[in-house]
C-alpha cells in the first residue's frame, strides 16, 4: 500500500505526467478511512482515475497549489473533517490553541473559511479548470446560512467560492458519476442531473419538479422568511421523497438535487476494504505526526447516519436519517488487521458511528419510502413502528471480543439511551456494562428541564432518569463499580436563567463536578443554529428564547461549575437574576455561600474576545467610551 502522490516526484516515480484530480484538503494528508479525503480519494483510484494530493497549501502563495500541476480532470476542495471555523474557533470566538487534524497539532496552518479560499487561490491560476467542492464544510453551507462567526446570513458557498459543483453528504456515488461525465467529455456546467449535488444556473429545467426557496434578498430582509426557508430544507433531506430546491440570487439559482441513496452493505464494505495506509503521511513523523490518528487508530466503523436527529446536530443534514451499516465479515476482517499491528496493546477504543448502537433502519420502510418527513423517530417519543433490536450488535461485539489478541472492546461513540431503553430485551444493556465500559460511560442527556429538551429534539428527562437507574442497578448485579458522566449543554435556545438554575441543582443532587462544559455552538444548517439567530423554531414556527449575550451564556456556563470558586460571582449574579437567593448561604440545598472565597476573582464575568466585549453596553454612570455618541 502506497500514499498517494504528493510531489511531482512521487509522480514521477508512478510514471505520471498529469493527474487526474488534484485534492486540495485544509487537514493533513491521512490515508484513513475515518478522513473524509482518504475516502474520496482512494474510491476514485478505484474506480481507475490517479489523484494527488496537496495537503494545507500556503493559501498566501498562489504558486503552493500549482506544485502537482495541472489536472486533467479538475481540482476537488475540502476544509477537512471540521468545518474550518469550528476548527479554529471555540464558541466564545477565542482562538483555539492546538489543531489536532495538522502535523503536530500546530495550529494556524489553514485560513477561516478554507474551502473558499482554496478555491479562489485555484481561480488565480488555473480560469478553466473545473473545481469541485465537498467535505462538511461545503455541505452544510451549500445554501444560504447563517454564520456565527462573522453573525451575518452568508451566501451558498458555492457562489463565494467560484467552485463549479458541490458535493453534500458522503459523496461515494457522486464523485464517480461526476468523474466519469468529466472523463467522457462533458463540460462541468451541464452536469446538473447527479444527486448529492448543487449546482448554478441561469435557468431552472421545467421539466423537473422544483421547490423555488424565498430569493436571498429576501432571507436577508426576513429571520422568519429564512426559518420557514430552512423547514422546507430539512424536510427535504431523504433520498428517497425529497424535491430539487433552487435558491434565487438575482438572475442566478443555486439548485441542489435530492440526497444520494444510501450505500448498500456490499457498497460500504467495499469502501472500507479499499488499501488505505491507515494512518498519516510518513513526511508528518519528524513534526510529531497527527494528533487525530490517535482517536481513531484502533477503532472500527460501524455504521453511518442517525435517526435521533438531535437539534443542534447537523448529521440529518449530512448522512441522513437512514443507517447504513457494514457487515459483520468486513468489521472483523479489519479488527483482525488492527489486532496484528505491533503497537496494539489488545484494546478496541471504539465499535460505532454517529450513535453506537444503530445497527439498522428505525423501520423497514426506510429503505424502500424513506424516513418521514413530518415525523421523528425517536422524538417526542419512539414511533410505533421503530424496530429497537440490539441483536445484530450484540452478535458483532461478541465475535469481536473473540479474535485473538483482543483483551477489550469499548464502546465511547454516542449511545442513544432512549433506543436502549425501547428495546425490550436486556441484553445489549447487560453486556454494555460487563463487558464494553472502561471504568465510565459517557452519555448525552443534554439538559434536565424539559422544556429546554423539547427544543433539542431529545426526550423527557424521566427518560434519562430510568435508564440511570438501570444502569446503576444492573452495575450492582454484576459488582462493577461503573460510573455515568453526563454531557450537558448550557445556553441552547429555549434555556432562560429559571431553567439554567434547575441544572445546576441536578448536578447538586447528583453530586457531579463537571470538569467540561460545552456551550451551546451555534454550527452552519442546524435547526438549533435556525433559533438561535431567529428566535423562531422552524419545526413549529412558534418563538424561542436564545440566549444570546455573551455574558448571560458566562452565567448558564458557570452555573453548571458552580462549585469552581473562579465561577463565584458569576454564579451569584445569575441567581440574583433568576430571584433565587434561597440557593446562597449555607443550607444544605445552597450552590454558594453568602461570602465569597477569599480566592475567588474580584471580576464578574471572564475576559471576552475584542469583537465581543465592544458590543457590551457601558456600566450605569460610566463616562462613555472615546469615540461612543
Amino acid at each position: 500500500m502506497d500514499f498517494l502522490p504528493i510531489s511531482k516526484e512521487d509522480m514521477a516515480t508512478r510514471g505520471w505526467e498529469q493527474c487526474d484530480f488534484v485534492y486540495v484538503i485544509g487537514d493533513a494528508y491521512v490515508d484513513h478511512p475515518s478522513f473524509g479525503h482518504a475516502i474520496i480519494s482512494r474510491v476514485l483510484e478505484n474506480a481507475g482515475y490517479s489523484v494527488g494530493i496537496i495537503s494545507q497549501p500556503d493559501w498566501k502563495n498562489p504558486k503552493s497549489i500549482a506544485v502537482l500541476g495541472k489536472p486533467r480532470l479538475g481540482f476537488l476542495v475540502s476544509s477537512g473533517n471540521m468545518d474550518s471555523m469550528v476548527n479554529h474557533y471555540s464558541v466564545t470566538k477565542h482562538k483555539r490553541k492546538t489543531d489536532a487534524f495538522t502535523p503536530g497539532g500546530v495550529m494556524g496552518k489553514r485560513p477561516d473559511y478554507a474551502t473558499v479560499v482554496y478555491c479562489n487561490l485555484i481561480r488565480q491560476t488555473y480560469k478553466d479548470v473545473p473545481i469541485l467542492i465537498g467535505g462538511i464544510e461545503a455541505s452544510l453551507r451549500r445554501l444560504a446560512h447563517y454564520d456565527y462567526w462573522s453573525e451575518s446570513l452568508k451566501r451558498s458557498i458555492l457562489l463565494d467560492s467560484q467552485a463549479d459543483l458541490l458535493m453534500y453528504g458522503m459523496g461515494e456515488k457522486s464523485i464517480v458519476e461526476i468523474a466519469d461525465a468529466l472523463n467522457s467529455g462533458m463540460q462541468v456546467q451541464d452536469i446538473t442531473y447527479i444527486d448529492g449535488t448543487v449546482f448554478k444556473t441561469d435557468k431552472l429545467d421545467e421539466s423537473l419538479p422544483t421547490i423555488t426557496l424565498p430569493t436571498y434578498a429576501q432571507l436577508s430582509a426576513s429571520k422568519r422568511t429564512y426559518a420557514e426557508s430552512f423547514r422546507t430544507q430539512y424536510g427535504n433531506c431523504d433520498p428517497f421523497t425529497a424535491k430539487r430546491l433552487a435558491e434565487p440570487y438575482g438572475k442566478t439559482f443555486v439548485v441542489q438535487n435530492p440526497p444520494q441513496k444510501p450505500l448498500t452493505q456490499e457498497e460500504m464494505d467495499a469502501v472500507y476494504a479499499l488499501p488505505y495506509c491507515r494512518t498519516y503521511h510518513p513526511s508528518y513523523e519528524k513534526l510529531g505526526g497527527v494528533p487525530a490518528i490517535e482517536e481513531v487508530k484502533f477503532s472500527l466503523v460501524s455504521n453511518r447516519g442517525c435517526f435521533g436527529a438531535c437539534s443542534f446536530c447537523a448529521l440529518t443534514f449530512h448522512q441522513g436519517r437512514i443507517i447504513q451499516t457494514r457487515s459483520h465479515e468486513s468489521i472483523l476482517a479489519e479488527a483482525e488487521l488492527m489486532a496484528k499491528k505491533k503497537d496494539f496493546k489488545g484494546y478496541i477504543h471504539d465499535v460505532g458511528g454517529p450513535t453506537a448502537n444503530f445497527r439498522h433502519p428505525a423501520c423497514e420502510k426506510q429503505l424502500s419510502k424513506g424516513a418521514c418527513p413530518q415525523r421523528q423517530c425517536l422524538y417526542p417519543t419512539p414511533c410505533k413502528n421503530m424496530r429497537a433490536d440490539h441483536s445484530d450488535y450484540v452478535a458483532l461485539l461478541r465475535k469481536l471480543r473473540k479474535i485473538p489478541g483482543v483483551k477489550k472492546v469499548f464502546i465511547r461513540s454516542g449511545i442513544r439511551f432512549d433506543y436502549l431503553l425501547a428495546d425490550k430485551k436486556d441484553s445489549f444493556f447487560k453486556e454494555l456494562v460487563q463487558f464494553h465500559i472502561s471504568g465510565q460511560l459517557k452519555v448525552a442527556p443534554e439538559h434536565v428541564s424539559d422544556a429546554v429538551l423539547s427544543r433539542m429534539g431529545k426526550p423527557k428527562n424521566a427518560v434519562y432518569n430510568r435508564f440511570v437507574e438501570k444502569y446503576y442497578a444492573l452495575n450492582k448485579q454484576y459488582g462493577m463499580n461503573q460510573f455515568l458522566v453526563p454531557y450537558l449543554m448550557s445556553s441552547h435556545p429555549g434555556s432562560t436563567m429559571k431553567e439554567a438554575v434547575e441544572l445546576a441543582e441536578y448536578i447538586r443532587d447528583l453530586g457531579y463536578n463537571p470538569e467540561q462544559v460545552q456551550d451551546f455552538y451555534p454550527t452552519p444548517s442546524t435547526l438549533s443554529s435556525v433559533m438561535y439567530y431567529t428566535g423562531l423554531d422552524p419545526r413549529t414556527m412558534e418563538k424561542v428564547y436564545v440566549p444570546t449575550d455573551p455574558h448571560e451564556k458566562a452565567m448558564q456556563r458557570a452555573l453548571i461549575q458552580y462549585r469552581n470558586p473562579s465561577n463565584y460571582y458569576l454564579v451569584r449574579e445569575a441567581l440574583l437574576k433568576a430571584h433565587r437567593e434561597d440557593l446562597i448561604g449555607s443550607g444544605p440545598k445552597c450552590l454558594i455561600r453568602a461570602v465569597p472565597p477569599r480566592s475567588g476573582p474580584r471580576k464578574a464575568s471572564p475576559k471576552l474576545p475584542p469583537k465581543l466585549a465592544a458590543k457590551r453596553p457601558p456600566k450605569k454612570g460610566a463616562p462613555p467610551k472615546k469615540g461612543r455618541r
